[in-house]
């Protein structure tokens, strides 16, 4: 009796929203595939897309001439006296207004066009960051899962030196206590690393993400740039050609509203019958209006203005963005640093360091707090180091997404 409904329950699983959204495959997910999928589906890259259509539709548009126009008028209601004209009336467009309106839309369709392009890198940077976030939570994850075997570890053999009675209490209740701190410490990289894999699903509209593993190196750092080659992009920044796209489009708009000012003149052709005189006449005409109460003086004024601001924010973007390009490199620069220091020098000395006190404890050199403070030092050392390739690669994908990498002609 439940088949019957099979189907209804079907259909309403496939209409679902869910299903309309990306799924990536349930298996290990490498950079390039999380890019691929990012670029491909993600939904504010989708709008970018239609808002370049919808520009692209505009500059047809703008090229349209006006549509004539067909009149008739009648004098007279009596048929023996009637007077009867129809009339073919087309708007001639004067003072270069078709060209400055093709010139503006195209403006606004190459803003759009940088503006995609601009999306397209910033969901390929961001789908790179939010990967090799998922790669050190990961990384960090098994790093608090070793701790937490080592602190467990650590707790059953102070309970049997306890028991054996070579060591206090004490020590085995402080044992418990590190043990537990390292489950929570597990807990909250279990945590950190779902909210990691959501926010790298996201990018292509899944809200539960089906990878299992992103797949990678979570020890690559992002190389550090040339700064000579940073100085050469920086001044084709991005937001900068986008800024200068504006002025561009302001001063296509001024050109328009400077047009406006010539009055178009209108072609009238038709043909006149007069009843009572028993005979047709054709009737040619031209028709101008007279700017002498509205010159579009206001309109030209504002747009000459909006032109001028247009100017003060590229100069304004100028700053800001050299000034962001300077605080992103130095920040990778320090990151790259730190990740050196750390893998030469700190790493090594905090693992030579907790080898000896556990060896020392097993012999019963050392008590468990000197082993508890050494393993606590090489997981924040672990910790630190992950936190700084983390910052390396932030650092790069902002420094990447203030320089782009889309060319002068896309």
């Amino acid at each position: 009796m439940y088949t019957r409904f099979y189907p209804l329950g079907l259909a309403l699983l496939l209409a679902c929203p869910v299903y309309t959204h990306a799924q990536e495959a349930a298996t290990p997910l490498t950079l390039s595939n999380a890019v691929a999928l990012a670029l491909d589906n993600n939904p504010e890259l989708s709008a970018a897309r239609h808002e370049l259509e919808a520009v692209d539709a505009t500059v047809t548009q703008a090229g349209a001439r006006p549509n004539p126009e067909l009149s008739t008028l009648m004098e007279d209601t009596r048929k023996s006296t009637r007077t009867t004209t129809i009339q073919l009336n087309q708007p001639i467009e004067l003072g270069g207004k078709r060209d400055a309106r093709i010139g503006a839309a195209e403006r606004s369709r190459d803003a759009a066009r940088m503006e995609l392009a601009i999306r397209r890198d910033d969901i390929r940077i961001a789908a790179t960051s939010a990967f090799f976030a998922v790669l050190t939570a990961q990384e960090r994850r098994r790093l608090a899962q070793e701790s937490a075997e080592l602190a467990r570890n650590a707790a059953d053999a102070t309970g049997r030196r306890v028991t054996a009675g070579k060591i206090s209490p004490v020590e085995e209740t402080r044992a418990r206590v590190a043990a537990a701190s390292a489950r929570l410490e597990l807990s909250q990289a279990d945590g950190e690393l779902d909210l990691a894999r959501r926010r790298l699903a996201s990018l292509w509209g899944n809200a539960q993400p089906n990878f299992t593993v992103a797949e990678g190196a979570a020890g690559q750092l992002p190389p550090l740039p040339d700064i000579a080659d940073i100085a050469g992009r920086s001044a084709d920044a991005p937001q900068l050609r986008l800024a200068r796209l504006e002025v561009e489009r302001r001063q296509a708009l001024s050109k328009i509203e400077s047009s406006k000012r010539v009055p178009d003149a209108t072609l009238s052709l038709g043909r006149k019958r007069d009843e009572e005189a028993g005979r047709s006449m054709w009737v040619v005409g031209v028709s101008m209006p007279l700017p002498f109460l509205d010159s579009n003086r206001g309109n030209l004024e504002e747009a000459l203005r909006r032109t001028d601001k247009a100017r003060d924010e590229l100069a304004t973007a100028e700053t800001r963005v050299r000034t962001d390009i300077a605080q992103a490199y130095e920040k990778l620069r320090n990151a790259h640093a730190e990740v050196a220091l750390l893998h030469s020098d700190i790493l090594p000395g905090a693992q030579s360091a907790y080898a000896a006190a556990g060896k020392g404890f097993e012999l019963g050199k050392f008590n468990f707090l000197e082993v508890l403070d050494a393993q606590r030092t090489l997981f924040q050392a672990r910790s630190q180091y992950l936190r700084a390739i983390s910052d390396a690669h932030f650092a790069s994908a902002e420094l990447e997404r203030l320089l782009g990498s889309v060319g002068p002609n896309q």
